[in-house]
């Protein structure tokens, strides 16, 4: 489900999917004793799951920061670990949205037809995270009937991004779950597309190394993050 990349190749990027070795997961689970015995847990390991790339917490200053969102039946408690660079063995983007369709309830395809047409009309790719991703990556129940779907829509330079959120606005209106997520530009540079639709001046960009205000029209024309 997406493009792997050797260890090594580049580095971890926010909602990137980490797949890291046996002793690697020793090595993390080690730390969190009580984790070691969930059956979850064990299961995750097992299958060879992967965690998923997020920004450092203040005090981590080693390791590669990831993380392991558990389903709802789990009590969607949010796991935080920090693995050595040397355990990973891989690293792919999030699903892209036709991998993780059929993982999609019957009543989103409506929606799912709007947004692929959408990525279609302005060529950017369109990305999945949060549960659908982890249902098409894992089979687990992590759906339900009050969950958003979490985009991940990468542009370029030439993206016109308020037609563009204008657009994601319109398609939301008609659909039956909230819209969420992201336009990113080159590396992992994001801004939620509601901040592009709402008109706001300044923007929060988020990014692996932190987050940082920027003036909207910087982001809007391609400009620097910082």
């Amino acid at each position: 489900m997406g493009s792997h990349f050797k260890a090594g190749e580049r580095s971890v990027r926010r909602h990137d999917l980490v797949f890291v070795t046996t002793s690697g997961w020793r090595a993390a689970l080690a730390k969190r004793g009580q984790l070691a015995a969930d059956p979850l847990i064990t299961r995750w390991v097992d299958n060879g799951w992967p965690l998923i790339g997020r920004r450092a917490m203040p005090g981590e200053t080693h390791g590669v920061a990831l993380g392991l969102p558990l389903p709802p039946s789990a009590g969607k408690r949010r796991l935080a670990f920090l693995v050595e660079p040397g355990e990973i063995v891989s690293i792919a983007r999030p699903p892209s949205l036709s991998a993780a369709r059929p993982a999609a309830p019957r009543a989103w395809s409506p929606t799912l037809d709007r947004l692929d047409t959408l990525a279609s009309q302005y060529a950017v790719e369109a990305r999945v995270f949060g549960s659908l991703a982890w249902a098409a990556l894992t089979g687990l129940d992590y759906l339900t009937d009050r969950s958003d779907l979490d985009l991940l829509l990468h542009v370029d330079r030439d993206t016109d991004l308020v037609e563009l959120a204008a657009h994601v606005a319109g398609i939301e209106d008609a659909a039956p779950m909230r819209l969420d997520g992201e336009l990113v530009r080159d590396g992992d540079d994001a801004v939620n597309w509601r901040e592009i639709y709402t008109g706001a001046r300044e923007i929060l960009v988020k990014s692996t190394g932190g987050i940082a205000v920027l003036e909207s029209s910087l982001f809007i024309s391609g400009g620097p993050s910082s």
